[in-house]
């Protein structure tokens, strides 16, 4: 009976550090805006310059049309080994209008994001589509001793 115990005991001591070092390691990424701080920024009121002294510079920024800031952020676990799994994403779109005044204000949660499939076709090279045995012998009969001679050194050649 006490020998049960023992090895019970001595098993779980063995396995407890190990399992209590599996704990998740969290990582923050990205410029994520505290909800106090986005309640000051008021559409209509701010313009490009106190957006930038309240929240700081943007993650991303628009690079075509309208023209809008974004502050973008992400919370990643991973436990031991295995792949990161993103926890919470959060991306803040600050909307200006064309005199730099502060239009529309977006929030977008993880949820709010879409699944882009990518498109599976390939494009075409120009060109043979040549076997292995091809490549190999590619070259052979390529090379004529009937060439004229370029008047240099030819190994073997009349000098």
């Amino acid at each position: 009976m006490k020998t049960t115990s023992f090895r019970s005991l001595f098993l779980a001591g063995l396995l407890a550090p190990g399992l209590l070092g599996c704990a998740p390691i969290v990582d923050t990424r990205g410029n994520q805006p505290t909800p106090e701080r986005l309640a000051e920024i008021k559409p209509g009121q701010l313009k490009r310059d106190d957006v930038l002294a309240i929240l700081g510079t943007p993650s991303s920024a628009a690079l075509f049309g309208d023209d809008t800031w974004y502050y973008i952020s992400a919370r990643t676990e991973s436990l031991a080994f295995f792949a990161p799994k993103t926890v919470e994403r959060s991306v803040v779109a600050i909307r200006f209008a064309r005199d730099g005044v502060v239009e529309r204000v977006d929030t977008l949660a993880q949820g709010d994001g879409r699944e882009v499939e990518f498109v599976k076709r390939e494009t075409p090279t120009a060109g043979k589509d040549l076997t292995v045995i091809q490549q190999l012998l590619g070259n052979v009969g390529r090379f004529s001793s009937d060439a004229p001679s370029s008047g240099g050194y030819v190994p073997g050649g009349d000098r």
